[in-house]
């Protein structure tokens, strides 16, 4: 008769230690550093007024990442996000003025609000992809722009509306700034781990799945179209809540600018090019960057040589140009090429030389913008198709 096991101890899996090296990985141990670091910023002897312009950031960060899900992930460009952050901004300031609710009232329908455009913006995905879809997602916020104007007595017009009430009140106005910080950090953080989670999910592979070859993914048996809509939806509903939070806050306020004009979707969608399609993490890093950086462009004097057009007034058009370049240089974006450069410098360190993507990457694998531009692409090619058979 075989001895029975005598020791009472669950005995260490591979996937336990497996979980434990992930946990333990050097990008993970970095993120917790960054965490800390910016934990610390209002001790660090920033002023105030620094302090406003990361929290205006730190939403935008928030921004960036909602627009990631829909974009980033499935590959359907939207050029007019900043119509969700403008419904929870607006519902919830309109509730607070109007009505007298609290924040804690409002915020929540805001996003309520933000996530039922979600589901109308979302729907024709029933039908149309691609441009088309893309084409729509830019009319949208452009005829609520209208209706803001028409109807100015009630949402302010291209003025916008007075600032509703904040989220905190105190005697001193430095704790107010601080304690906000805080808060969008605190949000920042939560709105990151709740996308992450997903996005590393069944749900975020069949999203992926759907950017690479919407095709395939019908064939498979699977509801694209659901999933879609699920998309526009969990990002309409993010987007909307820190449109929601943020006109809460001293830098944030119900107007066209910071919420609703063509303008705000377009910044949305080139920080998180710039900080990494399709990977939540570099697109609210490059929220967070560009707002900061552009923040700091503006308020400079300095005159750009043979031009003579000042730094100031060329902000945007110097981040456009600099996404163009990266774009070119690193299809991927900042953050991911930053990920793979320190992975091939930890194996050259260990004497154990790795591929260029970590050993993760398949031969031929294109970046989510390459993707993306290849279903536009196909997208065109069919209905150039369609005008030729029509003319036969």
């Amino acid at each position: 008769m075989a001895d029975e096991p005598l020791s009472a101890e669950p005995a260490e899996t591979d996937t336990d230690r497996s979980l434990v090296g992930s946990m333990l990985a050097p990008r993970y141990l970095l993120g917790v550093l960054g965490v800390v670091a910016f934990a610390a910023v209002p001790f660090v002897g920033i002023s105030t007024t620094q302090l406003l312009v990361l929290i205006g950031a730190l939403y935008f960060g928030m921004f960036a990442m909602s627009w990631d899900v829909v974009s980033g992930y499935t590959g359907e460009i939207s050029f007019g996000h900043a119509l969700f952050f403008a419904v929870g901004g607006y519902t919830s300031t309109l509730l607070n003025l109007e009505l007298g609710l609290s924040p804690s009232l409002s915020i929540p329908v805001g996003v309520a609000l933000a996530a039922l455009a979600g589901v109308l913006i979302g729907v024709p995905a029933l039908r149309i992809r691609g441009p088309y879809l893309s084409l729509i997602t830019l009319v949208a916020p452009l005829i609520l722009l209208q209706v803001f104007i028409i109807y100015g007595d009630v949402f302010g017009g291209e003025l916008g509306l007075s600032s509703p009430a904040a989220l905190v009140t105190a005697d001193e106005f430095d704790l107010v700034v601080t304690a906000n910080y805080y808060i969008a950090l605190g949000l920042f953080l939560a709105i990151l781990l709740l996308l992450f989670a997903v996005t590393r999910s069944n749900i975020g592979s069949v999203l992926t799945a759907i950017r690479e070859d919407e095709d395939a993914v019908a064939a498979a048996g699977l509801n694209v179209a659901k999933f879609k809509v699920f998309a526009f939806v969990l990002s309409a509903a993010i987007g909307g809540l820190a449109g929601a939070m943020f006109v809460h806050t001293p830098v944030g306020s119900p107007r066209p600018s910071q919420l609703l004009a063509l303008i705000v979707s377009i910044e949305v969608l080139i920080a998180a090019t710039l900080g990494g399609m399709g990977t939540i993490v570099g697109a609210g890093l490059g929220g967070v960057f560009f707002y900061f950086v552009n923040d700091l462009l503006n308020q400079q004097e300095f005159t750009i040589p043979f031009v003579n057009v000042g730094l100031n007034e060329a902000s945007l058009l110097l981040f456009a140009l600099l996404t163009m370049v990266l774009i070119y240089v690193l299809p991927q974006g900042v953050f991911p090429s930053a990920i793979r450069a320190g992975r091939r410098l930890l194996g050259r360190a260990r004497g154990n030389p790795v591929a260029t993507d970590g050993g993760h990457e398949s031969g031929g694998a294109t970046s989510p913008i390459e993707q993306a531009a290849d279903r536009y692409r196909r997208a065109l090619e069919e209905f150039e198709e369609r005008i030729g058979d029509d003319e036969k």
